[in-house]
């Protein structure tokens, strides 16, 4: 199982842009199809997002979104996600925590500063 609250960053970080709630039970899945690898390969679009979620830099609108959904991903246990958006959630902390440390660091003593969701899940840092 993945942590829900390192789910909602990995998808801030992917930039999977405005997470609507779509009729109330899930968030749209209109982005499901992005290219997860080639944002992984890009430092610029991946620092980009990152800054954003730690709020030292611009957001896109798609960023402002994703922040403003986070609490609610927080507390249903990311319950409105996609298998999709789950399945690349996995892979961008994977990368995150074995090639980009730094930003990982600094975005679970944002998101998870108990490390209540890396020891849950079982993220390999």
């Amino acid at each position: 199982m993945i942590s829900p609250g390192l789910v909602v960053v990995a998808l801030l970080l992917i930039g999977l842009a405005s997470l609507d709630i779509a009729k109330g039970d899930s968030y749209t899945t209109r982005f499901d199809g992005i290219d997860v690898e080639a944002v992984l390969r890009n430092e610029r679009i991946l620092r980009r997002y990152v800054d954003c979620a730690l709020d030292r830099g611009p957001c896109t609108a798609e960023g402002k979104e994703l922040k403003k959904r986070l609490p609610d991903a927080l507390k249903s246990d990311c319950a409105k996600c996609s298998e999709v958006q789950r399945k690349q959630a996995r892979r961008v902390m994977e990368f995150l925590a074995r090639n980009k440390k730094p930003y990982w660091t600094q975005l679970v003593s944002k998101y998870d500063p108990s490390g209540e969701y890396r020891n849950k899940y079982g993220i390999k840092e």
